[in-house]
């Protein structure tokens, strides 16, 4: 068996009250309860009945509910706002999850096209399909693809142009975590390389809570109270969570930032048993050990169970037994045991439940933190804990590391039988980075679809910027510049510390002139390009890169080296060239080149004509004119073979030689001139931040919209 450790490297998540992973830490750790009423989706007046099992009424009016479950931003996703009420606002909400976990994870999404990046989206009913054939008139060609499970997961590998397996997986309640469970498998077979695995739920008809008061599992008030004597069945929810998954050993080679790692994972089926919806305590027993044994970890070494805890009275028995059975093993007294669901904070979100339950688990694996359990008064007179060293947490505790430490485990039962178990680790320790002689200043990029979506993701940024003081200034720009895509409305800032970052997005955000902020918008066409090269260079700067950019030292060596005698023409010239190097290091690119003096050579060399060292030779070996460039002259020639920007490989008439130059990198980049920004920043020590995401400009998309 492969039992290779997989990373969590993203999160995405909108759950109740709580829409992304900051969010749900902050609404787990301060104990809130986001059950709610149900919003005006039915009338539930009408719906309601207090009496279980009357006919054609719900005995709840609670439940676990999104907030703007129509909007959508369907042009960021390139589908015609006309069609986009009639898909599925799961398959959607997918889509906008998704890409949100891939910003959190650092990821650009556009270098994911043709890879073997894998989609596993746990999905098991749809109430839209039921609301779009209503209206048997209104029925195409598109209705399938609107509605059938599978294009949950096939949209998203459709959106991103990814080739490895593309899937919905259907087992109820436990869809999510055996999601999670088969990306895994993917990922140690080779089939994939990167994994995006989670799942959605929402509840936009009454159907299905008629159906389920009927059946006697929902509690009256809408609230998970699991463990509890006054636990009466479970409270739906609504959401979506996905994660990003990679190999661990690639993830610390791309030095990625591991949230988490899942050490192993099993999946089983009941059999049969009293019912096929009736939980079987032995299946339970067996998927929690082979899933400890998948993982190569005992079992008294876990100190966190995050359990199915569906707030049935007999179910919570059944799972807390075979909990016993398998956990208490071998255990000390000493040894701890916390075991919470959260559900009783947001409700049974059924196929994305798990996903809730991983989130919370790798959220608290990150905070050193076990949040509490809600609605715990008293305990389920069916359970004891006694003999034991299993606690419950009703308040936040925190969470010591136990000797190998912290692990968790994350239970997953399927209404139909099919469990799901997996053990979930803390984060390896990051390797220490060797501090080296950095830039004094850098470059942080922003971009959007859209100007307002870019007013937006400056708010988000300023808000964050202000929010987190220590920020590392080079690792936030390094994270914004590589891990986002680049879209066509753009913002570039110069900048030197987070203080002096907060000014300047607060000046935009205001629109109000500041230095160092460039915008701008990229055209079809990247800029044509001019690289000029005077007759003089800046020594001083020559220096500071020389210190800071290898790829300046590796060039301006490769011309001086073996030169037995350097004059003021050989400085400039290897100054110059080593320029050129460095702007070509970062993926720029001239289209044309002009010198003067010294520079004429390096021209010279860069076009291609002879090499650096040739170039150099025939330099020292004549006299090198030095008329002046003729500025007008030149600009004239450029201008007519239509250039758009000149980069001066030279001296700055300011004297801020750092400024000028990322100055230029700025305009270069809101122009739409292609960046290598891994380049730019690759031979520095950074790591991967969690920033802000992109701000959809969500629009209500329902069926009575399209066209």
């Amino acid at each position: 068996m492969n039992t290779e450790p997989i990373a969590i490297i993203g999160m995405g998540c909108r759950f109740p009250k709580a829409p992304n992973p900051d969010a749900f830490w902050e609404m787990l750790e301060a104990g809130v309860d986001a059950i709610t009423e149900a919003p005006a989706r039915w009338d539930v007046d009408a719906l309601y009945h207090p009496l279980p099992r009357t006919p054609g009424r719900m005995c709840t009016r609670w439940g676990g509910f999104l907030e703007d479950v129509d909007g959508f931003d369907p042009l960021f996703f390139r589908i015609m706002p006309s069609r986009a009420g009639r898909i599925d606002p799961q398959h959607r909400l997918v889509l906008e999850v998704a890409w949100e976990a891939l910003e959190h994870a650092g990821i650009d999404a556009t270098g994911l096209a043709g890879s073997a990046t894998g989609v596993f989206i746990g999905i098991s009913h749809s109430d839209h399909d039921r609301l779009l054939y209503q209206d048997r008139l209104g029925i195409d060609g598109h209705n399938g693809p609107n509605t059938y499970h599978c294009f949950a997961a096939n949209r998203l590998s459709y959106f991103l142009n990814v080739r490895g397996p593309s899937m919905a997986v259907d087992t109820a309640c436990s869809s999510s975590l055996v999601a999670v469970h088969l990306a895994c498998q993917s990922l140690r077979s080779g089939e994939t390389d990167l994994a995006l695995a989670g799942g959605v739920n929402l509840n936009l008809t009454p159907e299905e809570f008629v159906a389920l008061s009927f059946l006697g599992v929902l509690s009256a008030d809408g609230r998970c109270k699991t463990f509890d004597a006054r636990a009466d069945g479970y409270g739906r929810g609504e959401g979506c969570g996905i994660v990003v998954l990679k190999r661990l050993a690639d993830a610390l080679a791309a030095r990625d930032a591991v949230l988490a790692v899942i050490r192993g994972s099993a999946v089983n089926h009941g059999g049969l048993s009293n019912g096929i919806t009736a939980p079987n305590g032995a299946a339970q027993q067996e998927v929690l050990r082979r899933a400890l044994a998948a993982a190569a970890v005992d079992p008294d070494r876990v100190s966190l169970v995050e359990a199915m805890g569906t707030g049935t009275g007999l179910g919570d028995q059944i799972e807390m037994a075979a909990l016993k059975a398998v956990y208490m093993k071998n255990r000390a007294p000493d040894q701890p045991l916390w075991i919470g669901a959260v559900k009783t904070n947001i409700g049974h979100l059924e196929a994305a439940s798990g996903m809730a339950s991983l989130i919370k688990v790798v959220l608290a694996l990150q905070h050193r933190r076990i949040p509490p359990h809600l609605h715990l008064r008293q305990l389920n007179p069916r359970i004891t804990l006694d003999g034991t060293s299993f606690a419950i947490p009703t308040r936040s505790e925190p969470w010591h590391p136990p000797s190998g430490g912290r692990l968790a485990a994350v239970s997953a039962f399927g209404f139909g039988g099919t469990n799901a178990h997996m053990i979930v680790e803390e984060a390896p320790g990051a390797e220490p980075l060797v501090p080296g002689v950095d830039r004094p200043l850098h470059v942080l990029t922003l971009s959007a679809r859209t100007p307002g979506a870019l007013a937006d993701l400056a708010r988000r940024y300023l808000t964050f910027v202000r929010t987190h003081p220590s920020l590392s200034i080079a690792d936030a720009c390094f994270t914004a510049n590589v891990g986002r895509t680049h879209f066509d409305h753009r913002l570039a800032v110069v900048t030197r510390t987070t203080a002096q970052l907060s000014e300047q997005l607060e000046a935009f955000v205001r629109e109000v002139a500041m230095p160092g902020l460039f915008r701008g918008q990229a055209g079809r066409n990247r800029p044509r390009l001019a690289f000029v090269f005077p007759a003089r260079a800046h020594h001083g700067m020559a220096r500071q890169l020389y210190a800071t950019q290898p790829a300046f030292r590796r060039a301006f060596d490769s011309c001086v080296e073996g030169v037995p005698v350097i004059d003021e023409d050989a400085r400039i010239f290897s100054i110059e060239y080593a320029l050129a190097a460095l702007w070509k290091s970062w993926g720029v690119e001239p289209d044309v080149v002009v010198g003067d003096g010294p520079g004429e050579y390096v021209a010279a060399c860069v076009a291609g004509d002879f090499t650096a060292r040739d170039g150099l030779r025939l330099l020292l070996g004549g006299a090198a004119t030095r008329g002046g460039l003729d500025t007008a002259r030149a600009t004239d020639s450029l201008s007519r073979q239509r250039v758009d920007f000149l980069v001066t490989a030279g001296a700055s008439e300011s004297g801020d030689d750092w400024t000028a130059l990322l100055n230029a990198v700025a305009a270069l980049y809101v122009r739409g001139a292609p960046i290598d920004w891994a380049s730019f920043d690759g031979e520095y020590p950074r790591r991967r931040l969690q920033l802000p995401t992109y701000p959809f400009q969500r629009r209500p998309c329902r069926i009575s919209n399209t066209d």
